[in-house]
């Protein structure tokens, strides 16, 4: 006899699921971009190096040089794909400061946002406070999709915070004077409301739309007491 499943309170609901997907394949080409620009830089000194070993009579030096270029350019490219691919299999537990979390995703969204005709700006000061950086990964590029999706180019939208005894982010889109954008198209299809609301609630922040601007109540974490304290 067939039984209903009892899923868990941890497994997300149906729709909480469908934003992350949809989120995910929406950052792939974001995520792609910033990989490639990691790599690139070891294919040009490799066909440098390349043309180096050609040559009739190769200077050792220039070889060995362009060898140890190519090393460490192979090491901080890992490092940094490495990092680049934990968007897709974050660290749950992982804090960052609020500043350098917000830094991190307007700085990968930037290029494929301007694409699109929006201008992203943080406002964000220095700010110690700690956040779940995947939590942030996951809420904060949604919000910035839905407010340009829903507004439409060209426009501004800049990001600000307080640390005043809560933790708040505030999205706002203004629209712009600017040329037509180089591309409409998106990598799949736009998040909803409701989606978003769905996933904001999911990482427990406070989420508050209204018209063009969003707010973002985060909570308050406190650094983890060093090993053996």
């Amino acid at each position: 006899m067939s039984q209903a499943n009892d899923f868990p309170p941890t497994v997300p609901s149906p729709l909480v699921e469908a934003a992350r997907y949809a989120l995910l394949r929406r950052l792939s080409v974001a995520i792609r971009h910033e990989m490639a620009a990691h790599l690139q830089p070891i294919g040009m000194v490799g066909e440098l190096l390349s043309r180096r070993l050609r040559a009739d009579a190769p200077d050792p030096a220039q070889v060995q040089d362009g060898v140890q270029r190519l090393t460490s350019l192979s090491r901080g490219a890992v490092q940094a794909c490495l990092d680049v691919l934990t968007w897709l299999a974050p660290d749950p537990e992982k804090q960052l400061r609020l500043d350098e979390s917000v830094h991190e995703t307007v700085e990968l969204l930037r290029s494929s946002f301007s694409f699109r005709g929006f201008v992203l700006h943080n406002a964000v000061g220095e700010s110690p406070a700690l956040v779940r950086r995947a939590s942030l990964r996951m809420v904060l590029p949604a919000c910035l999709l839905l407010l340009s999706d829903d507004a439409g180019p060209p426009a501004e939208i800049t990001v600000t915070a307080s640390d005043v005894g809560e933790v708040r982010l505030r999205l706002v889109l203004e629209p712009a004077d600017g040329p037509a954008p180089m591309s409409i198209a998106t990598a799949y299809r736009p998040l909803t409301r409701a989606e978003v609301a769905a996933l904001v609630q999911a990482e427990g922040i406070g989420f508050a739309h209204e018209g063009d601007a969003i707010e973002l109540l985060l909570p308050k974490l406190h650094a983890a007491a060093p090993a053996g304290a």
